[in-house]
């Protein structure tokens, strides 16, 4: 996020990483990196440098009722899974002298500490060419075939933010209450495309309905593995961001790389998974109607103009745009 939080000081984060982890932070400094965390670079006394993730807890509502406990369940996945022969692309946090790998900071956040790591950032619109597919293909390949760490959470296919679409997608509803600038255009914006928006969720539940939900029926799956969450290092690929971390079909995670048929006969052939077209069709359905919930909800709540309500007004436009493009 560019915009950091109100309600946290340096000496907050400082006070947390002094009494979790034992780092005695020198220097802090926010960065205005990525959407949806608040992170900052941290310096310890002995020199040594740290990666400073805080989430934002009442936005993260994939982790189910309790996200504290759910972040915690999923920075703990990824820290079992980072020990394993083949796994060294897992980047993982760093456990808290408690061993947790998250500790609160007042009731609405959670923070984490990650190892300062010399390697490029991705960014999540970056095109990869078939050298980069490839690899990410390989290094899903492997994800997939491991056995999960026990603590691994199921994802669900479902919408967290179904609730929130049924209201936005009735046919009649009054004006949203003026909560700030991009009210008004997010509902005439979404109301404008109802009818097809309405069409593409009932496509979504059709798709749905279809997948498997028993545990020995899916894989662990990243999430998430656009290009905005790949580091490039002189040691290769490194794939961060393991919030979203769960079991669910292999199709989940390659509807996030934007796979040619190549790439899905590559990773067919190394994983003996036949892919279903179908269901990356619906895993990209999902992402836009999960987003149009998301954006639509902060929206609806107060909020101001900024950086970061620019970047999820155009979040919002491009995921109306594709959804009433997509033909299925």
């Amino acid at each position: 996020m560019r915009d950091r939080p109100d309600e946290l000081e340096d000496t907050d984060l400082a006070r947390v990483l002094d009494e979790g982890w034992q780092i005695g932070v020198v220097i802090m400094d926010y960065a205005p990196v990525g959407f949806g965390d608040h992170h900052w670079t941290a310096t310890g006394e002995d020199g040594r440098r740290w990666f400073i993730t805080v989430a934002d807890l009442d936005h993260k509502t994939m982790l189910g009722p309790d996200p504290a406990a759910g972040l915690e369940r999923a920075l703990a996945t990824a820290l079992a899974l980072a020990g394993r022969p083949g796994l060294e692309f897992v980047t993982a946090p760093v456990p808290a002298v408690d061993g947790r790998v998250t500790r609160p900071v007042g009731a609405r956040y959670a923070i984490s500490v990650f190892p300062w790591l010399e390697a490029e950032a991705g960014s999540f619109d970056r095109s990869r060419d078939e050298a980069e597919r490839a690899a990410v293909i390989m290094l899903l390949a492997r994800l997939h075939g491991v056995r999960p760490p026990a603590e691994t959470p199921l994802q669900p296919i479902a919408l967290t933010q179904r609730d929130v679409l049924a209201e936005v997608l009735a046919p009649r509803q009054a004006r949203w209450p003026e909560a700030g600038p991009y009210t008004w255009r997010a509902q005439q914006l979404i109301m404008e495309h109802r009818t097809v928006l309405a069409d593409r969720l009932a496509e979504f539940d059709a798709i749905a309905a279809t997948l498997p939900t028993g545990a020995d029926e899916l894989v662990l799956t990243h999430g998430e593995p656009h290009p905005g969450n790949l580091l490039r290092g002189p040691d290769g690929l490194h794939l961060i961001d393991w919030d979203t971390v769960g079991l669910a079909v292999p199709e989940r995670d390659l509807a996030g790389i934007g796979p040619t048929e190549a790439d899905l006969d590559g990773y067919a052939a190394a994983t003996g998974h036949p892919v279903d077209r179908r269901v990356i069709h619906g895993y990209h359905l999902r992402w836009d109607l999960e987003e149009i919930g998301l954006y639509a909800a902060e929206f609806r709540r107060p909020h101001r103009d900024g950086p970061d309500q620019e970047t999820a007004w155009g979040g919002l436009a491009g995921s109306v745009s594709r959804l009433a493009g997509s033909d299925g």
